[in-house]
């Protein structure tokens, strides 16, 4: 049986995951990066790092795109590269301009000019968009940004609608958080995980927001299931509220603590004039997945279980 053929672009915790998953439905898999690296420790902890091919790849220069695509010949390519800090955007505005949309266009306009059949993936963040009563869904206007890496975002999000438009296959990702085990230490839910494991009382900022977290599984699941429809603009999120104040309380409970004796808030992690509630919609996803059965299946208290037991 003939192997679908997988180019990944990045080689982050996302891409190592959605490897793992494409490697088991038979895909070969490639995946690139800026400098070919010693140690692939997402993909060692996940035991695929000798079942993906990695290659050197500057997004930046098209002859090696060309070059990249015309040698693999690829039925899909994923683009989840990007430099995705908002904080380090403001001190890098090239690097995050050109990481999460010049690339993108790169490969884009190589695609239509050399005619290739190919399906594109392009990730994207949910919080370029303007929430509706704190949901995002596909009808949401774009916000005004306010920082380089969701003017880069929204940018790229126009660019595959552009594209898509000239015929295409092309599809915008659209991502809310997306936890796992391998993510790093200092986002909250492991840091929380991390110091309730210890015993120890951890500083934290606004804990009454709302916001989506999904499973790095059941995301990259979505992400397959993309590639089995027509192209479109996709959100994949768990659709599911879950607040600072509760993710301490699931994650110290699990050591039989009470949160309220183990935290403390720092006024430098609250951000000024963030939204309380910001919630991904995807029932126009499981509506399109219908067929396929998905749905978010880890959230809340399991997602927090996972994470802490992962430690």
């Amino acid at each position: 049986m003939k192997k679908i053929k997988s180019l990944i672009i990045g080689s982050g915790v996302i891409g190592a995951y959605l490897s793992k998953l494409l490697i088991q439905k038979k895909h070969s898999v490639t995946v690139t990066s800026r400098f070919l690296k010693k140690n692939y420790n997402n993909y060692k902890s996940l035991r695929i790092s000798k079942k993906v091919k990695f290659k050197k790849l500057n997004i930046l220069k098209k002859n090696e795109i060309e070059k990249i695509i015309k040698d693999i010949n690829p039925e899909n390519i994923f683009y989840l590269a990007g430099q995705s800090s908002i904080p380090k955007s403001f001190t890098l505005p090239k690097e995050t301009k050109d990481s999460n949309f010049s690339g993108a266009k790169n490969f884009l306009e190589i695609i239509n000019k050399e005619k290739i059949n190919t399906k594109f993936f392009k990730a994207n963040s949910g919080y370029i968009f303007k929430p509706i009563n704190g949901i995002i869904n596909l009808n949401c206007s774009l916000i005004k940004p306010s920082n380089p890496y969701v003017k880069a975002q929204q940018s790229a999000y126009k660019l595959i609608k552009k594209f898509r438009r000239k015929k295409i296959n092309c599809y915008n990702l659209i991502f809310m958080q997306i936890e796992s085990p391998l993510r790093d230490k200092n986002f909250l839910i492991k840091k929380v995980c991390l110091h309730a494991k210890q015993k120890k009382k951890v500083i934290v900022g606004n804990i009454n927001t709302l916001r989506d977290y999904s499973w790095i599984e059941d995301i990259v699941k979505g992400v397959y299931y993309s590639t089995l429809i027509k192209p479109c603009d996709i959100i994949l999120s768990s659709g599911k509220k879950l607040s600072g104040r509760d993710i301490l309380k699931y994650a110290y409970k699990l050591n039989k603590l009470n949160y309220k004796n183990y935290y403390s808030i720092n006024k430098k992690f609250i951000r000024k004039k963030e939204n309380k509630v910001v919630i991904g919609s995807n029932s126009s996803t499981v509506k399109k997945f219908k067929k396929f059965n998905w749905k978010p299946r880890i959230y809340k208290q399991k997602l927090i279980k996972k994470i802490y037991n992962s430690i």
